[in-house]
């Protein structure tokens, strides 16, 4: 069967993905006739590009080392194999090699795998089967690399700070300014914000571009925790340390070791437990639940609130050393109330990002449906602004989202009112707007539920014409 290309990329593209799937083995063996045999049995894998070499000098000329594999004899005319492995090894420290050697020598085995070399395999009758093994083990690693390697920089993409923290506003360019500061340093930072307002975006965006970001990111949410339970969540525990405990458990210190720790709601930690915290904070170390023995630990942390822990010391709910101890870098998020024309940004940011994910044509948003969003003040933040946006996605039925396809209740709205700073006359007027609205435009009901005369609502309907 034969396949036509019709495009020059589409043609670039599809060998790219031909040389991607096939797999370079290269073969160096001055025994004729055994390099032959070697070459043979990997051959008979489509999927392998197989070359052969008789000797050092003719490999490195020839750029031998330039492979996925290399099957390496360690009898070598021109030099020995511990020498070729050390010299692929400084020019290509990624390629894997298979020493292949006639003798049965541990001590030799032990020393060459010491220096980089992947197996050791002897001259026998079976030696197809497990090199074929061997190699193929290798592919699967190579596979497993690449794809690791993808995701790391596909969260990398994600979470650079100014495309995860979306909008130009004065309030949040203040904020890119304080993320830059604390993606320069290991400083502690403290994060705050009311609720919805993207504290955990920030905390991702700040580790993902920080010289931390190939190691992990633990997420905490301290208020899900009961207090009985925080201290083996994130210290661990030994076998048998409690009812249930059945093997040993790291906690999430361990697990975020030479990464980052968030604490998410650090307000909501019980105070009996902040003691434990700060020393661990001080020493750098914890003691697992059922132990004794001190666990060293490298993590930065990152804690996370909505509540004023100022105000929190005072009320005597949160321990005033570990507020210094934890306060580092402060960044306070503006609510969304506060960033003006951010909120369309975001509107568009998020319906273009629910469409592509669930395959829908990309929308827009009608003018009215434009100032519906900008004249509310979404209380529940970003979060709130995210979840309106994929419901109006999914209830408009046109190419533009319309005002009535902006699901935004009565009652959200008459809550909000008083975000505004408005003159009495417009407070009244939306006020009795919004039960219109709520009420079918039933005038008589209006003026029984506000307790105001109907010729008082015609008389402000008709002023306001």
């Amino acid at each position: 069967m034969h396949y036509r290309i019709e495009e020059r990329g589409t043609y670039l593209d599809y060998m790219k993905t031909i040389s991607e799937e096939l797999f370079t083995i290269h073969v160096l063996e001055d025994n004729e006739w055994y390099c032959k045999l070697l070459m043979h049995n990997l051959s008979l894998n489509p999927d392998y590009i197989v070359k052969g070499f008789r000797n050092a000098e003719d490999f490195f000329k020839k750029g031998g080392e330039k492979a996925n594999v290399i099957t390496l004899d360690y009898h070598l005319p021109d030099m020995n194999g511990a020498e070729v492995l050390q010299k692929i090894k400084n020019l290509n420290p990624d390629v894997e090699i298979i020493i292949i050697s006639e003798q049965d020598n541990i001590n030799t085995a032990v020393e060459l795998l010491k220096h980089g070399a992947y197996d050791y395999i002897v001259k026998e009758k079976d030696i197809r089967e497990r090199l074929l093994s061997t190699i193929n083990n290798i592919r699967k690693k190579t596979k497993l690399q690449k794809r690791i390697s993808v995701l790391e920089k596909e969260v990398q993409k994600k979470y650079n700070f100014q495309t995860s923290v979306v909008g130009n506003s004065p309030a949040i360019l203040d904020t890119f300014h304080l993320i830059e500061k604390a993606i320069a340093v290991n400083i502690t930072v403290t994060i705050t914000g009311e609720t919805g307002t993207g504290k955990e975006v920030v905390a991702k965006a700040i580790h993902y571009n920080s010289a931390r970001k190939n190691k992990s990111f633990v997420a905490v949410n301290v208020s899900a925790i009961p207090s009985e339970l925080i201290e083996s969540e994130l210290f661990g525990h030994e076998k048998g340390a409690f009812t249930g405990a059945t093997a040993r458990r790291i906690g999430k210190f361990e697990e975020a070791n030479g990464g980052t720790l968030f604490l998410d709601e650090i307000g909501e930690m019980d105070i009996l437990f902040q003691a434990k915290l700060l020393r661990v904070l001080q020493e750098k170390e914890i003691v697992r639940v059922g132990s004794n023995t001190p666990v060293k630990i490298d993590c930065r942390i990152i804690v996370a609130t909505h509540r004023n822990l100022q105000k929190e010391i005072k009320a005597g709910n949160f321990r005033e050393d570990l507020y210094y101890r934890l306060f580092g870098l402060l960044i306070e998020l503006p609510p969304l109330r506060e960033r003006g024309n951010d909120v369309l940004i975001l509107s568009k940011y998020f319906m273009d990002k629910f469409c592509k994910e669930n395959e829908l044509k990309i929308k827009s948003f009608s003018d009215e449906a434009q100032k519906k969003l900008l004249a509310y003040s979404f209380p529940g933040n970003v979060r709130e602004l995210k979840s309106i946006i994929e419901l109006a996605v999914v209830m408009s039925s046109g190419d533009e989202i319309q005002e009535n396809e902006i699901n935004i209740s009565a009652s959200d709205t008459l809550n909000d009112l008083l975000n505004e700073e408005l003159s009495m006359k417009d407070y009244e007027l939306r006020i009795v707007k919004a039960y219109l609205k709520k009420y079918n435009d039933n005038i008589k009901l209006v003026a029984e539920k506000l307790d105001i005369g109907q010729s008082t609502i015609y008389r402000m309907l008709k002023s306001n014409e």
